[in-house]
């Protein structure tokens, strides 16, 4: 079932917290298709309010695609599983293993430390190569029209220590609906921030920073609890009853 209004709350408070983080990660790339734009200096004008909504829309786009692909993913293994007679096992098992990646997010970025240590090394970094390479090369090409939405959906394929828990997260669920719609809400979140790159944000504090993305820990740690203790739950561990009004898995 689509996203509740708890689980949809936490999505985009993850979000508008992992503003500080999309700063460091995202800013490069908004900061030259900004530098590029056919426009004069001085306040923005309606044309780059409106390429900046598309290259949004097209980042948000692209993890609400990734966020329903990974939902149908797990969907598959679980309705696989299920036909094994091993369904509460599956899903308990990477119920467990989700809310622990999540967990441990969460407590490296409450711990002040970096949580790209955390992160899968490999195709994924060669594939984000590949794509930010052909997006720069037709970077002059998109900002000026409204392909710009396609330089957004690069961010999907990102090595992201703030996507990929929403990713597993969504593929723990097992719906398409519910991870589509989580992970719009999280890309939503982080729409201010990149926004008021270069302008606010761009004069925030590195301490000030630093204490927002010890508060996106916190909000880690919470939504971890609830994929750990369900899936404790099926696999048969006795676990403290937590009323939820939903249930993940």
């Amino acid at each position: 079932m689509p996203g509740q209004p708890l689980e949809l709350a936490a999505f985009f408070v993850v979000g508008l917290l992992g503003g500080a983080h999309c700063l460091g990660m995202c800013g490069p790339l908004v900061s030259t298709y900004a530098g590029r734009m056919s426009t004069d200096s001085g306040p923005p004008t309606w044309f780059e309010l409106r390429q900046h909504a598309l290259f949004n829309l097209g980042r948000t786009a692209s993890y609400a695609a990734v966020g329903a692909l990974m939902g149908f993913l797990g969907s598959a293994v679980y309705v696989a599983a299920g036909y094994a007679a091993l369904g509460d096992t599956i899903r308990g098992v990477f119920g467990v293993l989700v809310g622990g990646f999540i967990l441990a997010v969460g407590v490296v970025r409450v711990a002040g430390g970096s949580a790209h240590s955390l992160l899968p090394e490999g195709p994924g970094g060669a594939l984000f190569s590949r794509v930010s390479g052909w997006a720069v090369e037709r970077m002059d090409d998109f900002v000026d029209s409204p392909k710009i939405a396609l330089l957004g959906t690069v961010h999907a394929v990102l090595p992201c220590p703030l996507l990929y828990p929403a990713f597993v997260y969504a593929f723990a669920q097992g719906d398409p609906a519910a991870g589509a719609l989580n992970l719009a809400v999280l890309g939503v979140g982080t729409i201010p921030a990149m926004f008021l790159l270069g302008t606010v944000m761009g004069t925030v504090s590195a301490t000030r920073r630093q204490a927002v993305e010890r508060a996106l820990g916190v909000v880690f740690v919470l939504l971890a609890f609830v994929p750990l203790l369900m899936g404790f739950r099926l696999l048969g561990v006795p676990v403290p009853m937590i009323p939820l009004p939903y249930s993940p898995l």
